[in-house]
């Protein structure tokens, strides 16, 4: 005979019980604008402004990519987003990519941020890379501020090519990697608890092919669950939610979460 658990939520009288936080913040865009660098209404801040020593991402209709000169290391083309983000973080993109090369010494990496900050002399947070033919690899990395201060944190999986979907995921102090929706590893690292989702570009050893990779579209959250939404319960316990009552009943207890076992043939 099996048991299950089974968690009942009661209520000792009639009060108003509300979530702390149901929805998640999204933010999509198939970069429909020419900009340089990226804005799209203030929505995002770049390397170079403010980060100096880093470089910015453009777009035209269509396309977001990169704008390093390609002559020196570790200045990546860098967009995050602005305002307020959870720290549960999804960036997904499709990978865009032409005459691809099949020089050794030449790099070109499309990057996906997680929990990043960018200010002068300073660019922090998780960095997803993707690597473009002849290279076949992704790794994670952690900015650690100055420009060329980084860790690797591992090598997850395989390359890219023209169409695929990348996306990563942190929730807690792990990091979930995913090509086409096949996962290829995560990695764990408590370092960076907040911070922005974002994209980057890396372009190493030629010049003058920055459009010729890149990303079609964007898309990010800060939510758990598929539909952006979250759970208003976690299965345990009450965390996150508050009742609304009159001063004289704030310190009693109205509700309670009971866990129990019942047989199950």
């Amino acid at each position: 005979m099996e048991t299950r658990p089974i968690v009942v939520v009661s209520c000792l009288m009639s009060v108003a019980l509300l979530p702390v936080l149901c929805t998640a913040r999204t933010y999509t865009t198939n970069f429909p604008l020419t900009e340089n660098p990226i804005s799209e209404g203030n929505n995002w801040i770049n390397g170079r402004t403010p980060g100096l020593d880093w470089a910015n991402i453009r777009t035209t209709p269509g396309l977001a990519f990169g704008t390093e000169p390609g002559t020196s290391k570790y200045d990546d083309s860098t967009a995050l987003l602005t305002g307020s983000w959870g720290p549960d973080q999804t960036v997904q993109a499709t990978v865009f990519s032409v005459n691809q090369q099949t020089n050794a010494t030449i790099w070109e990496e499309v990057e996906i941020r997680l929990r990043s900050s960018i200010s002068a002399h300073s660019n922090t947070g998780y960095e997803i890379l993707f690597e473009l033919p002849p290279h076949n690899f992704c790794q994670v990395v952690r900015w650690n501020g100055p420009l060329g201060q980084w860790t690797s944190l591992g090598y997850l999986g395989s390359g890219v090519h023209n169409g695929d979907v990348v996306k990563a995921t942190i929730v807690g102090n792990v990091i979930t990697v995913y090509v086409n929706g096949v996962s290829q590893g995560q990695v764990i690292d408590s370092t960076y608890k907040s911070g922005s989702p974002g994209m980057g570009f890396y372009l190493e050893g030629t010049t003058g092919v920055n459009s010729h990779y890149g990303f079609t579209s964007f898309t990010a959250t800060d939510g758990l669950g598929d539909e952006g939404w979250r759970s208003l319960f976690n299965g345990k316990d009450l965390s996150g939610w508050k009742v609304k009552c009159l001063p004289q009943d704030r310190e009693k207890v109205f509700w309670k979460v009971n866990n129990y076992n019942t047989p199950r043939k």
